[in-house]
């Protein structure tokens, strides 16, 4: 989609052109100036995101910005901007939105994005130079997270972990969590990093 007046030529969409879309909860996004537009995510998607935002800045004591949805401008021109569930930032932002690479960019998976977050996401992330993507499938019977770390211009696999099993990486900084604990009812805050 692009904007133009009848008889104008069209024109790329750019983040200026979001301020106005409408505040109706959905995430809209631009992939070289066409709109991308996500349903608004359900209760589960936002517990993840916040019970791992909490944690994570918890573990990192105030040493890094762990934030919640925020924009990132992937092109100068402002024709591709993401926004990731969750990132961790070593730097300060000085603009509306996100235009250097953060150390850590995680996706929270709905049915209606796993192709975009596993794919379209994954491509996007590592040419714009994000060291560590996560991906979270909160599943119902198990939850798996995935991490991917930048090599060489591309992401590594670097592990899969499900359910009450632990995972623990150095990447932005040390973290231990049992993905079981972003979605499970119950003392989450104690249990979230395990034992």
């Amino acid at each position: 989609m692009t904007i133009g007046e009848p008889g104008t030529p069209e024109r790329p969409l750019t983040v200026d052109d979001l301020e106005h879309t409408p505040e109706d909860g959905r995430r809209y996004e631009l992939v070289d100036g066409r709109l991308d537009v996500s349903p608004a995510p359900k209760f589960m998607h936002m517990r993840v995101a916040h019970r791992l935002s909490t944690h994570l800045d918890n573990l990192c004591q105030g040493r890094f910005e762990i934030g919640e949805g925020p924009g990132i401008n992937m092109s100068p021109d402002g024709t591709h901007h993401r926004i990731p569930d969750l990132v961790v930032l070593d730097h300060e932002v000085e603009d509306d939105y996100i235009d250097v690479p953060p150390l850590l960019a995680v996706e929270v998976v709905s049915a209606s994005s796993v192709i975009r977050d596993s794919h379209t996401k994954r491509a996007e992330y590592s040419a714009f130079g994000i060291p560590s993507y996560w991906i979270i499938n909160p599943l119902a019977d198990k939850v798996a997270l995935s991490e991917m770390r930048l090599e060489n211009g591309v992401y590594r696999d670097v592990t899969q972990v499900y359910g009450e099993d632990v995972f623990e990486t150095e990447h932005p900084f040390p973290v231990r969590l049992v993905p079981h604990w972003l979605t499970a009812s119950g003392p989450w805050r104690d249990r979230i990093g395990g034992e």
